[in-house]
C-alpha cells in the first residue's frame, strides 16, 4: 500500500464519522446560509506570482513543522503581505487539520480559501462550501477518471474553483483532458513521498498556456519563486517555508513581488503562461 493509499484509509474512515453525524442532506441545506464563493482566476492570471499561503501544522515527510494555536492569526498574517488564496489543510490524522480551522480563518479573512484534503467522495464538496471554500483539491493520482470528472464537475456546480494536482506525465494528460482551468504540478510524489525538483519544468510545457499552472511543494524562499515563474508558474503554493518563517507576512510579500519588475535574477523562459 502507498503513503497516498494509506493516507486515503483514514480519509474515509474520518469521513464516514462525520457522514453519520451529519447527513448529507442536511449538510446540503446549510448552503442556502453561504456567500458566494470568491473567483480567486483574476489575481492568479494576474502579472507576477500568486502565492498561496498554507496553513500547515504537520507532513507526512517532515512531521511536526509548526505550532499553529491560532490559524486566524497566521491567516491574518499572510493576508496583510497580499496572499493570492489561503490554503488550510483539513485532514487531521497525517496533517493536524480541520473544518474548524477552515471555518475560522473564513471568519477571519476575505482571501480566497482553498480548502486543502484528500477528497474522494461529493460530500466534501459541499463540507468545503459550507465551511466557507473557495476552491478544492482534487489529487489525480488518487481518482479514477470517471470519479474524477464527477467530482471536478460537482465542484463546478457548487461554485468552487478547483485546483487539480498532478505529480506526472500521465496525470497531467488527464488533468488536460479533464478541461482543469487550474492545474498544480506537485513536485512531491503522495505515493512515496519522493520530491522530484524537475516536476514542474518537465510538465509544464504539456499543459495549454491558457491554463494556470501552480508550482507546489520545494519552495523554500523567492530564489525557487524566481525559478517556476521563470518556468510558466502563475502561482506557488508554500507551506513549510512559511509557517517556519518568524516573518510570513514579510515572507509571503516578498515571493508575491517576483515578476511584477525585472529583477537581475528572474528568467522569464516559458513564462508565457
Amino acid at each position: 500500500m502507498s503513503v497516498l493509499d494509506d493516507i486515503i484509509v483514514g480519509v474515509r474512515d474520518d469521513l464516514a464519522r462525520r457522514e453519520s453525524a451529519l447527513g448529507l442532506t442536511e449538510l446540503t441545506a446549510r448552503l442556502g446560509d453561504i456567500e458566494p464563493a470568491r473567483d480567486p482566476m483574476p489575481a492568479f492570471r494576474a502579472p507576477g506570482a500568486s502565492v498561496i499561503s498554507e496553513v500547515k501544522r504537520r507532513s507526512p515527510s517532515k512531521g511536526d513543522l509548526a505550532e499553529i494555536p491560532d490559524p486566524t492569526v497566521l491567516a491574518a498574517s499572510y493576508a496583510a503581505g497580499g496572499a493570492a488564496a489561503i490554503s488550510v489543510l483539513t485532514e487531521e490524522r497525517r496533517f493536524g487539520g480541520s473544518l474548524a480551522d477552515l471555518v475560522a480563518v473564513r471568519a477571519a479573512v476575505d482571501t480566497p480559501l482553498l480548502r486543502k484534503d484528500f477528497v474522494v467522495e461529493s460530500y466534501q464538496l459541499v463540507e468545503a462550501r459550507v465551511a466557507g471554500a473557495d476552491l478544492v483539491l482534487l489529487i489525480v493520482a488518487a481518482l479514477d477518471d470517471a470519479t474524477l470528472h464527477r467530482l471536478h464537475d460537482e465542484a463546478r456546480a457548487l461554485g468552487l474553483t478547483v485546483l487539480v494536482e498532478v505529480h506526472d506525465e500521465a496525470e497531467t494528460e488527464r488533468a488536460v483532458a479533464l478541461g482543469a482551468e487550474l492545474v498544480g504540478v506537485n513536485a512531491r510524489n503522495l505515493k512515496t513521498l519522493a520530491v522530484d525538483p524537475d516536476a514542474f519544468s518537465r510538465l509544464a510545457p504539456l499543459v495549454p498556456a491558457d491554463r494556470v499552472l501552480v508550482a507546489e511543494s520545494g519552495i523554500t524562499g523567492v530564489g525557487d519563486v524566481e525559478r517556476y515563474v521563470g518556468e510558466g508558474a502563475r502561482a506557488v503554493l508554500v507551506g513549510e517555508a512559511l509557517v517556519k518563517d518568524g516573518d510570513p507576512e514579510g515572507a509571503v510579500r516578498a515571493m508575491s513581488a517576483i515578476g511584477t519588475t525585472p529583477t537581475p535574477s528572474t528568467t522569464t523562459t516559458g513564462a508565457a503562461r
